[in-house]
């Protein structure tokens, strides 16, 4: 629960500079761009996770690093990170603050789940019957989930919709013992 804590809070500390600065898109581009570059480079990841590692040493990598690649607001914040201990908490953080921009913006964004990649026409129109039925703008990712029979699955923030065949039958065996 304190990791949805740490999340949020500097999640949303992050925002208010970021907007206080109209530099809120900016942000979650680097943003994303840092976590791109931690998941190619899992030694530097290690590294500023490491607690041998004296925060002066990698506060420095990290200038080296990230100086003149991100804007000082999201430098200042990984230097509290490595000050507070907090570095492991980034992708929470980034997550959390995506979340937020999302909200702002009153899009909500999910995945479809189905057995075949889908046609830009269907996603557009899982898409627009997900926004009608959860009453917000969704997007959605398309991604393959092989145990599914056929149909699809969409997960938006934590809510299922659930069309699968696997549903289906699941439904129709419930019904069947019922009686």
């Amino acid at each position: 629960m304190a990791e949805l804590t740490i999340g949020t809070t500097y999640g949303s500390a992050l925002l208010q500079a970021a907007s206080e600065f109209g530099k809120r898109d900016l942000i979650l581009e680097e943003a994303r761009q840092i976590l791109d570059i931690l998941e190619q480079e899992p030694e530097f990841h290690a590294f500023i996770n490491y607690p041998a590692v004296s925060a002066v040493e990698k506060k420095a990598v990290i200038k080296k690093v990230f100086s003149d690649q991100i804007c000082q607001e999201l430098l200042n914040l990984l230097y509290i990170l490595v000050d507070k201990g907090r570095t492991y908490h980034f992708p929470r953080i980034v997550k959390a603050y995506e979340d937020m921009v999302h909200h702002e913006e009153g899009v909500s964004y999910g995945t479809v789940y189905s057995v075949q990649p889908l046609k830009k026409q269907q996603l557009e129109k899982l898409e627009t019957e997900a926004s009608q039925l959860l009453r917000e703008t969704v997007k959605l990712d398309n991604k393959l989930d092989p145990k599914l029979i056929g149909g699809v699955k969409i997960l938006v923030d934590g809510r299922i919709i659930d069309a699968s065949i696997r549903k289906r039958f699941e439904d129709l065996g419930s019904k069947i013992m019922e009686r």
